[in-house]
């Protein structure tokens, strides 16, 4: 038996480790992608005479026997240690964590007989042993009790292989995931709430699931289906109705026996008639460590409580098997407030970006690796895309939870470019947070060993900063302030060379004066303006432009000069990463999404305009620039005024209406028809579900121009007039966010 190519990886960095002196390391490795298989090559290579495998059950221990046996043959003698058997002395002992946790149990051991100790965490019995190697495996070191995995193996990540990439690699069983809206009731317009009993366990929704496990079927020639459901006693009661409906199934909680279970997992994968079960239902037995490659079908009652342990119950189906091609996962959703919790989970995206999520439901296939697909029927989009809507992700719970992650994986307080490095949650929903609005401020709040402290000036400053200039949207002002960290006289001189030389960028009268307002505090409106009055950053000296005194003041604290040097170099990064590539003599980079305030910046207006001020389209004068905002919702009923509303015609042609009261001769619509011939160029920004009062970004669609094909008519159920214009976008829409735009 060989390894595979993730397995070598693997076995090569661990080497690397334990040739550098580390005594700890820690296996990251998607369920089924065969953690235990690598570590058994890993040690058939080191050859240690005593290996202690310590894991969560006795099953779990018999199999890795099984596997450990395989890789060894005779080479090794191999003993369990369990509620069930008493082997003591033998070259590879595999015991159950309860057993070895007792003092009589693990002092019957030398501190240091054992070589190698695999296990996860289990603290008591680490601390007797002395190992040469302490070698963890998990399928998920985040864990939902907040407690650090990667602390127990001193941080040293031997080897991580997610959900995603064990895909790409073709180390899983392919899955082909069904959402299915959960059975709605004919006296209550709504599908079932997780609280009524009596309607999750009613024969109405047994019908129903029935109905749905035997249309999507299973891969082979028999069921061998695992259930989670929300309650144990849910899970009884609906074992024994499939029973009465013909099905032979067995519940199984954590009340159950190790014996029971070991028994109920025989049944399910026998190919006896008369011992066969055709389901297991369970509520979070299953949720890791159990091996059951032969499950071909998984149906999921309950609703996702997180990511971690939604990818869990997923993996238990993921493993391959002979005469299985694939699984097929059901998961059955109400009307929860998580739902927006599945796509997370399947497209291993922790940005928490909510148009990523969103595009995600409607593009799965695309995304999910392998042959694997991914299906949401209409009401069950409907009810993520809500989920979606109302879910608060800059919520500070969320914000935590994604940091103490981060925080446990590295050792020590993130920085903020190791968000981004390690694919944590987007630092710019800790920006977003109107309690927060820095990185600073929340350490200051929820970290307790980061013991900076900035003045009232300092922190709003920063704060400035991470809300306008920090997401990388434009790279003048980003330069412009790393080149305060070194200079303070006759700065522009010296930033335009900067500008020049790095990023061949040459800027004009319109984009200077752009700049300049920003950092004077001369662009902001509105109650913006008085909040952030301190953040003047220059101050204009002759014909140039020098640091302003407070803001240099403010320099010779190192402290705020390391923050504020952090937040400029993690927005240049995010510049490079996302917004270099420019739309034709734009600021503006195509498919890129962008605020209100983000337009009139980019486009050099003097001053930043309220969204109020600029309703659907706004024409400034000195740039010549004209941006339209269209919330593109689709109607869902069918009648008169569907013609009289913002909707593509294709992926290069759009019909726009203008602001009410509008005729063929009102200054703005003859400026849309004439934009060519007058130099104005009308750039285009559409947003989907504009009910989301979180996200206010617009996707930039490029340049477009008047056909001249234009309709004056009065809107539906007013007096008013308005007029219908017709474009053509001088770059048609990208296929997938076309899709994405006008069909959901």
């Amino acid at each position: 038996l060989q390894p595979n190519k993730m397995q070598v990886e693997f076995i090569n960095n661990l080497n690397k480790l334990i040739e550098e002196g580390e005594e700890r390391a820690l296996l990251v490795s998607a369920t089924g992608t065969g953690k235990t298989y690598a570590s058994a090559f890993a040690l058939r290579e080191n050859n240690p005479k005593k290996v202690l495998f310590l894991v969560h059950r006795e099953q779990i221990a018999k199999q890795a026997i099984e596997s450990y046996r395989k890789v060894f043959g005779n080479t090794k003698t191999m003993g369990l240690l369990s509620g069930s058997s008493k082997d003591f002395n033998t070259d590879y002992l595999f015991a159950t964590m309860q057993m070895m946790s007792k003092e009589e149990i693990f002092t019957k051991f030398e501190e240091d007989e054992f070589d190698i100790i695999g296990a996860s965490s289990y603290q008591k019995i680490i601390q007797y042993f002395n190992p040469k190697l302490l070698l963890g495996m998990t399928a998920s070191p985040e864990r939902t009790d907040g407690y650090d995995v990667y602390k127990v193996f001193n941080h040293n990540i031997a080897y991580e292989i997610r959900l995603e990439q064990a895909l790409e690699e073709n180390l899983l069983c392919p899955f082909h995931y069904f959402v299915i809206t959960d059975i709605i009731f004919e006296d209550k317009d709504e599908s079932i709430e997780l609280k009524d009993f009596s309607k999750l366990t009613s024969d109405e929704r047994v019908n129903y699931i029935i109905k749905q496990i035997e249309f999507y079927g299973h891969s082979g020639t028999s069921i061998n289906g695992l259930v989670f459901c929300s309650s144990k006693s849910e899970a009884r009661v609906l074992s024994e109705k499939f029973n009465e409906k013909g099905y032979f199934t067995i519940a199984l909680t954590g009340e159950d026996s190790q014996k029971k279970r070991e028994e109920a997992i025989n049944r399910l994968t026998s190919k006896k008639v008369d011992e066969k079960i055709d389901y297991i239902f369970t509520v979070d037995i299953f949720n890791e460590g159990v091996d059951i490659p032969e499950i071909n079908q998984v149906i999921m009652l309950r609703p996702t409580e997180s990511p971690i342990v939604f990818v869990q119950q997923l993996g238990r189906g993921l493993r391959k098997a002979v005469d299985k091609e694939y699984v097929v996962i059901l998961d059955f959703i109400g009307n929860y407030q998580n739902n927006f919790m599945i796509p997370i989970a399947l497209s291993g995206d922790r940005s928490y970006n909510k148009d990523n999520i969103r595009r995600f439901v409607l593009e799965g296939d695309r995304i999910i690796p392998g042959s694997s697909t991914i299906h949401f029927d209409e009401i069950a989009k409907k009810k993520i895309f809500e989920s979606i809507d109302s879910a608060d992700f800059t919520d500070i719970k969320l914000i935590k939870e994604n940091y103490i992650n981060l925080k446990n994986k590295l050792g020590h307080i993130p920085s903020l470019l190791d968000f981004d490095k390690y694919g944590e949650m987007d630092v710019l929903r800790i920006f977003d947070n109107k309690s927060l609005g820095s990185y600073y401020k929340f350490l200051i709040k929820y970290e307790k060993e980061y013991a900076i402290r900035l003045s009232n000036t300092e922190e709003k400053v920063i704060e400035f900063i991470s809300k306008k200039i920090a997401n990388g949207k434009r790279i003048h002002e980003l330069e412009f302030l790393k080149l305060t960290l070194q200079e303070d006289n006759k700065l522009f001189s010296k930033f335009e060379k900067i500008l020049n030389e790095n990023y061949k960028i040459k800027m004009n009268e319109l984009e200077k004066r752009s700049v300049i307002n920003i950092l004077t505090n001369n662009f902001a409106s509105g109650s913006s303006k008085n909040t952030y009055k301190e953040c003047v950053f220059i101050t204009k000296m002759n014909d140039d432009y020098f640091v302003s005194n407070d803001y240099k003041k403010m320099l010779e604290n190192i402290n705020f000069k390391n923050i504020l040097r952090e937040l400029i170099e993690f927005g240049i990064s995010r510049y490079k990463q996302y917004y270099s590539e420019k739309y034709q003599d734009t600021q503006l980079v195509i498919y890129q999404k962008y605020t209100y305030e983000d337009v009139c910046r980019l486009l050099n207006w003097k001053n930043n305009e309220v969204p109020l001020n600029i309703g659907g389209y706004k024409y400034d004068k000195d740039t010549k620039t004209f941006p339209v905002f269209i919330n593109y919702d689709k109607s869902e009923e069918i009648n008169d005024t569907i013609k009289y509303e913002d909707h593509f015609e294709s992926s290069n042609k759009l019909i726009a209406i203008s602001k009410s009261g509008r005729t063929i001769e009102s200054e703005d619509v003859q400026n849309f028809i004439n934009a060519k011939e007058k130099g104005i160029k009308v750039e285009l920004f559409v947003r989907k579900n504009k009910d989301d009062k979180i996200s206010k970004e617009f996707y930039y669609l490029g340049r477009m121009n008047a056909t001249g094909n234009v309709k004056e008519f009065v809107m539906p159920n007013t007096n008013k007039s308005a007029v219908e214009i017709e474009w053509i976008l001088e770059t048609p829409v990208r296929e997938d966010l076309y899709e994405y735009i006008i069909n959901c």
